[in-house]
């Protein structure tokens, strides 16, 4: 039997409907504060005795000493917080849940989980010994603590669990030394927890878990809940996550949970579409985004997202690797009708490119760095200037140190070590470029194709385009243009140059004292610059 949730919206007149199947999962993805827990609470309201809720905030003690109860009263205290006999379902907002709280109380139900996990060993056990002594043929069925332990120890091959009637010990595979498994990690522990708990679930449950990462390493993430929902093939999974790693790992209809209003409570929630031209991970971030989307170069290192995140501060900012791919991603989004109302623009370095390609970027919505890679910000006078300024030295220091790192910087560029590769980087690109918007499409035969692609290829005069370079690499040299200098010629070496010339330290401390300062806001003034230096993108 299907699952069925509905989920009041935002615009007061429509509600989102999701249906699960049994054997199916689901992925909600939502920012913090944006409702996840309280969805949670009101999918398992609204579902009743057919969902089991595990909590993002759980407690993890386990003790294998715990006083062995009967099964029955071992799952009531699972599902509703109470032990009794005659509990029901009417116990779980205050048993469960304590103080009425579903949405932010603890749930502090492992004790008895392993107390079910006994109960239903020695039942199965019983079972068993009982046909053995009136010598009837069976297969003896698997308990759960035997599966539990065979998922856990596929997960985690350097321990193993040893279960007995009425204790839980771990041990290094073979070894004889035992500990309490009490003593296990939390990650040890958390698996435990999570296996039991879906072993424990009443059959055709909907398994909703929150935050389902917790305690988990990245690596065996997957594996965990590939091992769980083929162990319950009788159940629904809903993970709310915010997690987007995890979200796109899972096979099924994932959700993006955009916005949340208490008053009522109502949700802005969409499904996450197919075909959108990214990856899943990707679109699903940028329909989760409660700001707009900054495309960038690069794979945002540390100084990268340092200088992004203050000079952009309500730009969400997302790295996408070379010039080519920020103004695929800028066109793609703008062009997509799942996510075009999502304002997005678009960042790359100079690159050499000219005025006319900069208007053609422009209207594209990329805009172009004044430098040809971001370490060169820090070079130029305006900005390098404050550097010095928290030093604390007068003006004229200042300005003796300013006047000294651009002539270092000058004389450093001057050389034809490192003239020519800048050259030779420059050249490859313009040569790249052209390749790529060389069109042959209308031509009808070979002959015709070899044809004009000579034609098209022969006007490219790569030492002209080479020497064009030079020369105005030579130029802003001669002419002490230190920013024209910036945006022609990118080398790793004129940072260190800024380095040990405004702070008396290598490159290295250098990148992570301006990393610090620009993500702690503890340089206004530098901060104040790279606004002013950096393109105005308005977020609407």
């Amino acid at each position: 039997m299907p699952f069925d949730l509905t989920i009041p919206t935002n615009d007061n007149e429509h509600s989102f409907n999701v249906t699960i199947q049994e054997g199916a999962s689901a992925v909600f993805v939502g920012a913090n504060g944006s409702g996840k827990t309280r969805l949670a609470v009101l999918i398992e309201t609204a579902l009743g005795e057919r969902v089991h809720r595990i909590s993002a905030h759980r407690a993890l003690t386990l003790n294998p000493g715990v006083p062995k109860i009967k099964e029955s009263m071992a799952l009531n205290g699972l599902r509703y917080g109470n032990a009794a006999d005659n509990a029901s379902l009417g116990h779980r907002s205050n048993h469960r849940w304590p103080g009425g709280k579903p949405a932010v109380a603890l749930l502090n139900d492992f004790d008895f989980l392993v107390q079910a996990l006994f109960a239903e060993q020695s039942r199965v056990a019983l079972v068993s010994h009982t046909k053995d002594r009136a010598h009837i043929q069976h297969e003896a069925n698997a308990t759960k603590f035997e599966r539990l332990k065979a998922i856990w120890e596929h997960l985690l091959p350097h321990r193993e669990l040893v279960i007995s009637g009425d204790d839980i010990q771990v041990r290094a595979p073979g070894g004889a030394d035992l500990y309490s498994a009490s003593d296990m990690s939390d990650g040890e522990r958390a698996i435990f927890y999570l296996v039991g708990q879906t072993l424990e679930a009443a059959e055709g449950s909907l398994l909703l878990i929150d935050e389902p990462e917790l305690h988990v390493h990245r690596s065996i993430m997957n594996k965990l809940w590939d091992q769980l929902e083929n162990a319950r093939p009788d159940c629904a999974l809903v993970f709310i996550t915010h997690d987007l790693e995890f979200a796109a790992s899972r096979v099924g209809q994932k959700y993006v949970i955009r916005d949340y209003m208490s008053v009522g409570p109502r949700w802005t929630v969409e499904s996450v579409p197919e075909d959108t031209g990214f990856s899943e991970e990707l679109t699903t971030l940028l329909l989760g985004s409660r700001r707009p989307i900054l495309f960038v170069e690069g794979d945002l290192g540390s100084l990268d997202k340092a200088v992004y995140r203050c000079v952009y501060p309500q730009w969400t900012v997302v790295p996408r690797g070379s010039c080519k791919d920020v103004v695929h991603a800028v066109t793609t989004m703008r062009a997509n009708a799942a996510l075009t109302r999502i304002q997005c623009a678009g960042i790359v370095d100079a690159d050499g490119y000219g005025a006319l390609d900069i208007v053609r970027l422009q209207e594209l919505g990329v805009a172009v760095l004044p430098v040809s890679e971001i370490e060169n910000l820090f070079l130029l006078p305006e900005i390098s200037r404050q550097i010095a300024a928290t030093e604390h030295l007068t003006t004229d220091d200042i300005d003796l140190r300013i006047g000294a790192l651009e002539n270092e910087i000058l004389t450093m560029a001057a050389q034809p070590n490192v003239i020519e590769p800048v050259v030779r980087r420059y050249a490859l690109r313009r040569i790249d470029r052209s390749l790529k918007n060389t069109d042959l499409s209308l031509q009808q035969t070979i002959d015709d194709i070899a044809a004009d692609y000579r034609h098209q290829t022969e006007s490219l005069d790569i030492q002209a385009i080479a020497q064009e370079r030079r020369n105005k690499i030579n130029t802003a040299i001669d002419g002490r243009d230190l920013p024209a200098l910036l945006s022609l010629v990118d080398n790793k070496g004129m940072l260190a140059q800024a380095a040990s010339r405004l702070k008396n330290t290598g490159r290295g401390p250098f990148e992570g004292w301006l990393t610090r300062v620009l993500l702690n806001d503890r340089a206004p003034g530098l901060v104040q610059a790279l606004h002013h230096v950096l393109p105005q993108i308005a977020a609407t």
